[in-house]
């Protein structure tokens, strides 16, 4: 069976992007992070994972400049795992995932969360994809082009 080539060198953006972050425990991580979960031990009492699997995740994601490590805001001896700017960018991603899950993951009847503007305290407005005028688009409004980034 011949070797697919690793996803690293790929021309497609989503599947680097999946390559670096398209695990589940990864997504899982930087989803509580926005919840404000900062701390190794948090992270771990969250999402029940295994600490060998959260170490190995975190150190990617740090390695790939999505968290930051730095020291216990509250001056303690531990590190705390920070959003870089380049891990806040995937707010709309985390969100995205989330509103599909709310409309297609569950029965009526079901039990599940939703997420609210603090401000406001209403649900926020489903992502869409808009044209540069404003116009919303569906896949068969784009197509790709392939370019040489600068």
């Amino acid at each position: 069976m011949a070797k697919k080539p690793a996803l690293e060198s790929s021309e497609c953006p989503v599947a680097r992007t999946l390559e670096a972050i398209g695990d589940r425990w990864s997504l899982m991580i930087i989803r509580d992070a926005f919840d404000d979960t900062r701390r190794f031990t948090d992270f771990r009492k969250s999402l029940g994972v295994a600490k060998n699997i959260l170490a190995t995740r975190l150190k990617s994601l740090v390695d790939l400049g999505i968290f930051s490590v730095q020291p216990a805001s509250d001056g303690s001896i531990y590190n705390e795992y920070v959003l870089t700017e380049m891990g806040r960018s995937l707010f709309p991603i985390i969100i995205t995932l989330r509103q599909w899950g709310e409309h297609f993951m569950y029965k009526p009847g079901e039990t599940h969360s939703i997420l609210l503007d603090k401000e406001s305290e209403i649900q926020i407005e489903n992502i869409v994809v808009k044209s540069s005028t404003g116009k919303v688009l569906n896949p068969e409004d784009c197509h790709r082009k392939r370019i040489v980034k600068l």
